[in-house]
């Protein structure tokens, strides 16, 4: 069933939740995750700062767009809930949004709790990046393929395709395991700015294990734009649904290349995370047509 108002306000709520995302990799990057102290979900004891730092401020405005993101979603999950039928795949997504959107909320809250911020270079910082890395794309693509299905297009159904199924199940692993790898090296870009090129990859590596992980990210990119690749090639031969896809992924690898060679600038790691979010919707939303498109193929 086509909902014009419905599938428009998921488009624009995941818009705006990529924003948040990348209003979240300045927090970042610029070291201000401990901007609003050890409070939350307080800054500085209050719910609207008086005083602070510049850090103060980029924190707060985070943690007031997150609020706000919160709501939009919510707000989403009710609508799909009060309009749309039982069972259909654009109402489960929402609700799916709605519970990995807490999700977000509580991830948040522990990395301030635990003191995961700033110049932290725990374990506990990087597993939290990890998973908060994983959570925010299963939640952008939830919410992609909620404005998908509101939008007209039909959902695949049980049992799925042998063959894209499994194809589409490598291409999440990767795309979620090179995220992962970027997120952590983003990390050692912020505590451990390189100086060269080379650092972490030619010269001295240094005593952090953040650092001495650099090398792995661009080498997972590479294997994971590649396999993106022949993945649409694979499930598009006609090249109908696939070429934003792959425009995209071209795209992010030229950024990552860039990123490197400019000694990843703070407006240059958010370009590289839009791109990935975009990469990241795509495929879902191609992986998801593929599966669609096989159950019409004669046995």
């Amino acid at each position: 069933m086509r909902d014009k108002r419905f599938s428009r306000y998921a488009r624009i709520a995941l818009a705006y939740n990529v924003l948040v995302v990348l209003l979240g990799a300045v927090v970042r990057a610029t070291e201000s995750g401990a901007g609003c102290g050890a409070n939350w979900p307080t800054c500085r004891g209050a719910l609207i700062p008086s005083e602070g730092t510049a850090a103060t401020a980029i924190e707060f405005a985070h943690r007031a767009t997150s609020g706000v993101a919160l709501i939009v979603v919510a707000i989403l999950a009710v609508w799909a809930v009060r309009t749309r039928p039982k069972g259909e795949a654009a109402r489960w997504m929402a609700i799916a949004s709605a519970v990995l959107i807490l999700n977000e909320a509580l991830i948040g809250a522990a990395l301030v709790l635990f003191g995961w911020v700033a110049d932290d270079e725990s374990i506990g910082r990087v597993v939290s990046i990890v998973v908060h890395l994983v959570n925010t794309f299963l939640l952008l693509g939830a919410l992609a393929l909620t404005a998908w299905f509101a939008d007209g297009h039909p959902a695949p159904r049980r049992p799925f395709a042998a063959a894209p199924l499994r194809l589409a199940r490598i291409g999440v692993i990767a795309l979620l395991v090179v995220s992962a790898a970027g997120a952590i090296t983003a990390l050692g870009d912020t505590l451990f700015p390189p100086e060269t090129v080379g650092a972490g990859f030619f010269d001295d590596l240094g005593g952090t294990f953040i650092v001495r992980l650099r090398w792995i990210h661009p080498i997972v990119a590479a294997a994971t734009a590649a396999y993106l690749w022949w993945f649409v090639r694979a499930v598009d031969p006609d090249g109908s649904r696939g070429r934003w896809l792959q425009g995209l992924i071209y795209l992010q690898v030229v950024a990552g290349i860039v990123n490197i060679a400019l000694l990843a600038p703070l407006w240059m790691q958010v370009a590289h995370l839009l791109l990935a979010d975009a990469v990241w919707i795509s495929f879902v939303v191609v992986s998801t047509q593929s599966l669609v498109e096989s159950e019409r193929v004669p046995a």
